[in-house]
């Protein structure tokens, strides 16, 4: 397999590298053993699943693929991913999409000043009949959440999701009631226009596996998109487009029991304790990345080296996830931003003087 960095370390590759091809599944004829046949896909049928999934998504997204990876990924080992960028790029049909291809429940909440907590997670209703409050669901009850401008709504909103991102419930009046599985929280913002916003605190912040920059598309890519519509393409029938399911959740949940079983050696282990540590003492940072930030560095390395056809972590798997598993978590110092100096930069210049392990 080629190795997922390029020469430029860009945190997503274009394009997976061809799956290795799945061997046969075994019927179970003739097994002398007397065990029972596994239901359960091997690792190489589920990757072409998922490059599968890649390739269904691009008959209605054009360019995107590092953030389609990074969602799924984060459905891999139960992250959530923050995707920032202008309106107009594809972050809401990119989730359905995804959706879509995958079989799975999706629900987009618009974030604005005025929702409430309850819009989001569900709240107890009055019934007249019985005389008794019920527990209704709230669009947080699926399994891709679209949480769009989630800057754009006060903080106490904002806080609602906390429990929901890291404990997969929602309590209400002392009850918790569980979230699907998987669950995956896909928030956007606008990291142009900050008037009315109320940027994300750094505990939230940390609870997304992943921030990824949806960048504007190059021309022939753009060229392609204006192409579509003018060939009739409509984003809202994903059907007619020829997207179609390839997985579902069953897949989901057995490729993440694969992405567990990844073995790490000790000295990559250490290698991204270096690097989390380095970001603490980097003079452009006035906070570093936590633990909590390394543990989703290995998390997230670990789904890459996956997808990637191996079960076994590479320092360049580390390098690949870095810049979109720490950049959120990491603070610059304002005379570094007064400098100009951007987060991805100070990274970039730890990666490039941190020992790598050979």
């Amino acid at each position: 397999m080629d190795s997922p960095v390029t020469d430029d370390q860009t945190p997503f590759p274009q394009q997976l590298s061809d799956p290795v091809p799945a061997a046969p599944a075994p019927t179970g004829a003739g097994d002398e053993s007397g065990a029972e046949p596994s239901d359960e896909p091997g690792d190489d049928v589920l990757r072409d699943r998922f490059h599968r999934v890649r390739q269904e998504v691009a008959k209605a997204v054009v360019g995107q693929d590092g953030a389609v990876t990074a969602v799924l990924i984060g459905l891999l080992v139960r992250g959530h991913v923050l995707l920032e960028g202008v309106p107009g790029v594809a972050k809401t049909l990119l989730v359905r999409s995804l959706s879509a291809s995958l079989s799975l429940d999706t629900a987009r909440v618009q974030f604005t000043p005025d929702l409430m907590p309850g819009d989001v997670t569900g709240s107890l209703v009055y019934d007249s009949t019985t005389g008794d409050f019920s527990f209704r669901e709230g669009p947080i009850f699926t399994n891709l959440l679209l949480a769009d401008e989630i800057n754009r709504t006060p903080p106490k909103t904002q806080a609602s999701l906390l429990e929901a991102m890291e404990e997969r419930q929602v309590s209400v009046d002392g009850l918790g009631h569980g979230l699907p599985d998987p669950f995956l929280v896909a928030a956007t913002q606008n990291p142009v226009e900050y008037e009315g916003t109320y940027p994300l605190p750094e505990a939230q912040l940390d609870r997304f596996l992943l921030k990824v920059t949806l960048e504007l598309p190059q021309r022939g890519e753009e060229i392609e998109v204006v192409r579509r519509h003018a060939a009739g393409f409509n984003p809202s029938d994903l059907a007619d487009a020829g997207v179609r399911p390839i997985a579902g959740a069953d897949d989901v949940l057995a490729a993440r029991r694969a992405v567990w079983r990844v073995a790490i050696a000790p000295e990559v282990v250490a290698y991204i304790v270096d690097v989390a540590r380095a970001t603490r003492q980097a003079p452009s940072f006035q906070l570093g990345v936590s633990p909590r930030g390394a543990t989703a560095l290995l998390n997230a390395a670990k789904a890459w080296a996956w997808l990637s056809g191996r079960d076994f972590v590479t320092p360049d798997d580390v390098k690949a996830l870095a810049l979109p598993c720490l950049r959120h978590r990491v603070s610059l110092r304002p005379e570094a931003s007064m400098d100009g100096v951007s987060a991805d930069d100070v990274l970039q210049g730890i990666l490039a003087t941190v020992p790598v392990p050979r």
